[in-house]
């Protein structure tokens, strides 16, 4: 790991040894002398960010970068020409790791509200894990990061976690009934989830290529009316069986011995083909199209919304610069370094959804939330 803060730094690169790290900056304090010619190496999975005078001027993707005029135009501006193109640059540059973090934890620190349909109002814990990536690099340092030399997952996996939990609540909420039929959409649930954060972490440059839920439990006492519920549904399965096997056997006894046997035989057979297909449907891991689900959507432009490269700079349809320094945080529209205000909305660049209280318990929430994580009531 490079973080040398020396007087003229000629050679920059870093290489992350926890495994952990979002961003490290060089160099890691203050802003450093960097050479005009330093070499810049960028490696896979990796985004180099140049900053100069505390504005990102310029991003890098994997390779070998001389930090001249060709490379970043605004130099020419940057740099006296009484020094002759030889004098040394106070500025810092930012190295992003690009790479798919996995296994970050969520979960319900303190229960839930959640207006069960046939049980009332319950309390849900739920836990499970999601995958984190970096997609837009000076976004994210602009939106997150701001001045620390060094950002991990740790620093920002409590803020997502608060995230997540309040649109799993909205969620619950809008397309569950009841936890009684929570089992069957464990898969359905992670995907709409997915779905619903996928504007959320946009507006910090992120995106959640995979969300799991492990679990979703109910207190106590509300499992134990579960179990109650699921011995009744017993009962009555056996019931019908038991009305079944009278009526085989008044049919079995009305067509005389072999022929009775026949038809019982056949009829066990027949059960015993139907089984598997029935409980496939509850065991199986795939979604409604035949796809396991969490499969990451493909790249859109942000502007017109239509499918492009991956790794593309401006989309191929409207010409839209894909790296994103800046969004409005009312609309979502990418905003230049010095915009005041947003061209599409007209609202202040930094102006930042405030949270609301809630008028049943009075606490607060995040801006955006839909119900109360406290209590459930609907904002």
């Amino acid at each position: 790991m490079s973080t040398h803060n020396v007087v003229f730094l000629e050679v920059l690169e870093w290489l992350d040894d926890t495994g952990k790290a979002l961003v490290h900056r060089i160099p890691e304090s203050g802003s450093g002398e960097i050479k005009y010619g330093a070499q810049l190496t960028v490696r896979e999975n990796q985004a180099a960010v140049f900053f100069y005078q505390g504005k990102a001027v310029e991003a890098f993707g994997p390779g070998r970068h001389t930090l001249k005029t060709g490379n970043i135009p605004i130099l020419t501006k940057l740099i006296s020409i009484p020094w002759a193109m030889t004098s040394p640059l106070r500025a810092e540059v930012y190295f992003v790791n690009m790479k798919v973090f996995t296994n970050l934890k969520w979960g319900t620190r303190d229960p839930v509200a959640f207006k069960d349909a046939e049980l009332g109002l319950i309390r849900l814990r739920a836990f499970g894990v999601f995958n984190l990536r970096i997609i837009q690099p000076v976004l994210f340092i602009n939106r997150l990061v701001g001045t620390q030399g060094f950002f991990t997952t740790d620093e920002i996996e409590d803020y997502l976690n608060q995230v997540i939990v309040s649109r799993f609540n909205d969620y619950m909420g809008e397309k569950i009934d009841s936890i009684l039929n929570l089992p069957e959409k464990y898969s359905e649930l992670s995907q709409g989830l997915v779905e619903c954060l996928a504007e959320d972490f946009s507006h910090f440059g992120m995106g959640l290529t995979h969300l799991y839920i492990n679990a979703i439990t109910p207190p106590t006492e509300v499992q134990k009316a579960i179990d109650d519920r699921s011995r009744l549904g017993v009962f009555d399965d056996m019931n019908k069986l038991m009305q079944m096997k009278a009526a085989m056997a008044m049919e079995n006894a009305s067509l005389g011995g072999e022929a009775g046997e026949g038809a019982g035989v056949g009829l066990g057979a027949g059960i015993g083909l139907m089984l598997p297909a029935m409980f496939a449907q509850y065991f199986t891991g795939r979604n409604r199209n035949g796809q396991p689900p969490g499969e990451a959507p493909s790249a859109k432009c942000p502007d017109c919304e239509k499918t492009i490269p991956p790794n593309a700079r401006f989309c191929p349809f409207c010409g839209h610069q894909q790296l994103v320094f800046r969004q409005c945080a009312h609309c979502g529209k990418n905003l230049t370094p010095t915009a005041k205000y947003c061209s599409r909305c007209g609202h202040p660049a930094e102006q930042i959804p405030k949270p609301w209280v809630c008028t049943n318990c009075g606490l607060e929430n995040l801006a955006e939330a839909i119900f109360c994580n406290h209590c459930g009531e609907k904002h």
